[in-house]
């Protein structure tokens, strides 16, 4: 007799690749992470000065393909990378730039992650039970919020809000979407510091990055993410 049921799909070494480039890469930039440090930005603040000087669509389209690569392959120094972008170009230039660098930087790790795991992973899950397809059925039924949600959670590792939403099977439109928007709020803060930096080379001072956590900045960004989370508890109290 032949059996009805379609066995799961195999990893190949050609689907996995692209993210065996990006963990190589990432455990390159752990090994290599003090080269992006606050002191890097500090000791060549004015070779960057100048080549934005220079050229500047060459600077700003060579900034956000670097923040392409750092995001794309998990690499450490995004957060100075933030921090440059603002001392560069200003704050709302370099917040565009930063966040169409890390949108695209976070796109192509989706789709790495969608051609080697996603539509195995998925067939499995949609084949099982428990929590996973619970947290799976709700970020299907509610897609915008919960992608929104993961975004705007500090808590929330980068890394993982980029790699988990291709492993449940999202739309690239809705994902792409929410990341751009979804990391704004953080963006326009860190870019704001950054825009500050000239004072704070002045002085020989470090930036204060703790200002995200303080109540004037946490506040609205933890009031944001709970009118993502309105519609999922509409739907709760509904049924």
């Amino acid at each position: 007799m032949y059996s009805d049921i379609t066995p799961p799909a195999r990893f190949s070494m050609r689907r996995l690749a692209p993210l065996a480039i990006i963990a190589l890469a990432a455990t390159l930039g752990f090994i290599y992470r003090d080269t992006f440090s606050f002191q890097t930005l500090a000791d060549n603040r004015e070779q960057l000065i100048a080549w934005r000087d220079g050229s500047y669509l060459l600077a700003a389209v060579g900034y956000v393909a670097a923040y392409i690569l750092v995001v794309a392959f998990s690499l450490p120094g995004a957060l100075i990378m933030t921090l440059t972008g603002g001392f560069l170009f200003g704050l709302v230039a370099g917040a565009l730039l930063t966040l169409t660098g890390a949108t695209l930087g976070a796109v192509a790790i989706f789709l790495a992650a969608k051609t080697g795991l996603g539509d195995s992973l998925q067939a499995r899950m949609d084949a099982s039970g428990g929590t996973l397809s619970k947290i799976r059925d709700g970020l299907r039924k509610n897609e915008i919020s919960y992608l929104f949600l993961m975004r705007l959670v500090p808590a929330i590792p980068f890394f993982v809000a980029n790699l988990a939403p291709a492993l449940f099977g999202v739309k690239l439109r809705n994902y792409a979407f929410t990341t751009f928007f979804g990391i704004m709020p953080g963006t326009v803060v860190y870019t704001w510091v950054g825009a500050g930096l000239s004072e704070v080379f002045a002085r020989g001072e470090t930036p204060d990055l703790g200002i995200f956590f303080e109540w004037q900045i946490l506040g609205p960004i933890l009031a944001l993410c709970a009118l993502s989370a309105l519609p999922i508890v509409i739907k709760r109290f509904r049924k």
